[in-house]
């Protein structure tokens, strides 16, 4: 699971359509290719950000979900909160340097 998330973190536009997101939730794929173009630069084909899209929906990053003839792309940062959280240890002694239990 976390591989998945570490390989869709690896690319930049998918990283950039994630910031996307994070502006503004409830995106369709026309909106983040409009917002691509115009705050990024980013000139690749909706297709290509279609497939950008499937990379992080297949990672838990994004959840979709139809309304009528749209589909609507919502960031899912619940992947992220369990890796961080598996590497947070709990306040122990600067003496104790034992890992915690995975």
């Amino acid at each position: 699971m976390a591989e998945d998330v570490f390989k869709a973190l690896a690319d930049p536009t998918r990283r950039r359509i994630l910031d996307e997101l994070t502006e503004r939730d409830g995106q369709t794929l026309f909106e983040i290719c409009a917002r691509l173009v115009t705050e990024h630069s980013v000139g690749l084909s909706r297709q290509a950000i279609s497939q950008h899209l499937a990379v992080l929906e297949s990672a838990g990053l994004i959840r979709s979900r139809r309304q009528g003839r749209y589909k609507f792309h919502d960031l899912n940062t619940e992947p992220l909160e369990r890796i961080v959280t598996r590497w947070l240890r709990p306040d122990a002694p600067e003496s104790n340097h034992e890992d915690p239990p995975v």
